[in-house]
C-alpha cells in the first residue's frame, strides 16, 4: 500500500485535477490520512476501513456543509450539494482507477473521463493502444 502514500508529481497533480494545482500541504494531509487508513487496514481489513472512510467522509462533509450554509438556505441547497459531492467523488474515483490501473498494468476498462483525456492529449489505459486517428 506504500505507493498510495506517495505524493504525485506536479505534472500528475495537474493532469489528475483538470489543470488545478494543489499546495504541498494538501498532499501532506492526504498522505497522513492514507497512512492512518493503512495502519487501520492491517488491524481491521481493507473493506471495513473503506466503509469507515466513506462514512467518516460523509459525516465530515455534512458537517462542513451545515457549518457553511445559511440555515435558512440549507434545505434549498441540499440537492445541489449532494450532486456536487457525488460528481466530485465519482470523478476522483475514476481518476484513481485510471492512474492506479495504469501503474499496476491492470485493464480497468474504459474511463468515464476518456473524452477529457483525449482533449488534453493524455494517453492512459486503453487510450494508449488506440490508433492515433481515434485519439484526435
Amino acid at each position: 500500500m506504500a505507493e498510495e502514500n506517495q505524493a504525485p508529481s506536479a505534472a500528475e497533480q495537474n493532469a489528475a485535477q483538470g489543470g488545478q494545482q494543489f499546495p504541498p500541504q494538501f498532499f501532506e494531509c492526504v498522505n497522513e490520512y492514507l497512512e492512518l487508513t493503512n495502519q487501520q487496514t492491517q488491524k481491521y481489513g481493507d473493506k471495513n476501513i473503506s466503509l469507515a472512510a466513506l462514512f467518516a467522509s460523509a459525516r465530515f462533509n455534512a458537517h462542513v456543509f451545515l457549518s457553511n450554509v445559511k440555515p435558512i438556505a440549507a434545505a434549498e441547497e441540499r440537492t445541489a450539494f449532494l450532486d456536487y459531492m457525488s460528481t466530485m467523488y465519482r470523478r476522483m474515483l475514476n481518476e484513481h482507477l485510471d492512474g492506479m490501473g495504469e501503474e499496476r498494468g491492470i485493464d480497468v476498462g474504459d474511463s468515464e473521463l476518456a473524452d477529457e483525456y483525449k482533449a488534453a492529449g493524455v494517453k492512459i489505459g486503453r487510450l494508449k493502444d488506440a490508433p492515433a486517428a481515434a485519439n484526435e
